[in-house]
């Protein structure tokens, strides 16, 4: 382990050329980051773990509460073994022919076996409750690391001019500031990795979590190798339309269409603003070509920066859907469904269409109608 260890911390590949691990070794006169600090985000993330499940039932839930926000789920479908054995054992969406045969074996109209599959697939899902109660823990958790970031990023002189990120790198001291900043959003990222898997289910689940791996691995190494400076400029940037989006849900879910509208268009605007036009502008323009001249290219200089443009590549992406929405919402006055979701509409109209041509509809009728992003996308995300 110990040869493997080295082996991948090669110094020759991480380092600027004629810098060694030994020289940022922590001293009485300065501290540098260490890569055994990397080992506290673990019990850091074990307690955000606790923090949320504790803020959701005492502090989401009583709100919710008192917000009217009601804890039943999706109305359950009544008991059919054969039917429960086709959406267990065979597919969740089944086709017209497949609902033409059960109609004849079941004796029921093609619509209520639709009907039933719709409901099965949704009693799965989380009620409102469960999650207003999640997007207020994101929205508290982002909000609070945007306005730390903001606080200790103000004073420093990287903040209104990037070319300092690179002035004497990588010899440049960590503060306990910056030190707390980065291993808590590491250890949150990596919460976010596990809670995933058992969080709301959306259709960009496979590039969401690209983009926690990605974001963890770009955060670990940008922190060993003393990136920090430009790291918590890429971590603030990314974390000031998250808790907008949160808000925005929170909203739709008390059924407050006028701010959910005004809080989701706000969201966009400011996310294509800093994803699209702040970080290539701000940060890659310094990761690029201001750190070259500075510092000069070496090989994990090549690998942080791909890094950075893969995060920027999914930036797009989101893009894309967000300015979507948006523009439905200006045109139709609201804004419309979450391509993402996979809660289903209960009206006659989506029973009357073939499942197979819309087995991912997203719409709601009662409100519950989500929007784009999960989480954040910084250097993290």
């Amino acid at each position: 382990m110990a040869g493997i260890l080295a082996w991948f911390w090669n110094e020759r590949f991480w380092l600027p050329h004629n810098v060694t691990w030994a020289d940022l070794k922590s001293t009485d006169e300065a501290t540098f980051p260490q890569a055994e600090d990397l080992y506290l985000v673990f019990p850091l993330a074990f307690c955000i773990f606790m923090v949320r499940f504790i803020f959701e039932r005492f502090i989401a839930k009583p709100c919710a509460i008192a917000l009217k926000i009601q804890a039943n789920g999706p109305q359950i479908a009544k008991p059919n073994a054969i039917l429960e054995k086709v959406f267990t054992s065979i597919t969740k969406h089944p086709d017209e022919k497949r609902l033409e045969g059960l109609s004849k074996q079941l004796d029921w109209d093609v619509r209520s076996i639709q009907r039933w599959f719709r409901q099965r697939r949704n009693q799965e899902k989380p009620s409102i409750l469960t999650r207003f109660c999640e997007s207020m823990w994101k929205c508290s958790f982002f909000l609070y690391v945007f306005t730390y970031g903001v606080w200790i990023l103000k004073e420093t002189p990287w903040f209104w001019d990037t070319r300092h990120c690179w002035y004497n790198y990588p010899y440049q001291p960590l503060t306990t500031e910056l030190h707390y900043y980065y291993i808590l959003e590491l250890s949150f990222y990596w919460s976010l990795v596990i809670s995933q898997f058992t969080d709301i289910k959306r259709k960009d689940f496979g590039v969401m979590f690209l983009h926690h791996v990605v974001s963890i691995f770009l955060l670990s190494i940008s922190y060993v190798t003393n990136m920090v400076r430009i790291g918590t400029l890429v971590l603030c940037l990314h974390d000031i339309a998250d808790p907008l989006l949160e808000a925005a849900k929170m909203a739709n879910y008390i059924k407050s269409q006028k701010l959910c509208d005004f809080m989701f268009l706000t969201f966009a605007v400011v996310f294509i603003f800093t994803r699209l036009g702040a970080y290539p502008v701000w940060i890659l323009n310094s990761t690029l070509f201001e750190s070259w001249e500075i510092i000069g290219p070496y090989p994990s200089w090549w690998i942080l920066n791909l890094l950075l443009f893969i995060i920027q590549g999914m930036n797009c992406y989101w893009s894309y859907f967000i300015a979507k929405i948006a523009c439905k919402a200006l045109s139709k006055g609201k804004v419309s469904k979450d391509e993402r979701s996979d809660i289903e509409s209960s009206s006659d109209e989506e029973d009357s269409e073939s499942p197979e041509k819309s087995p991912h509809t997203a719409t709601t009728t009662n409100g519950t109608n989500g929007y784009l992003l999960t989480g954040p996308c910084s250097m993290d995300d």
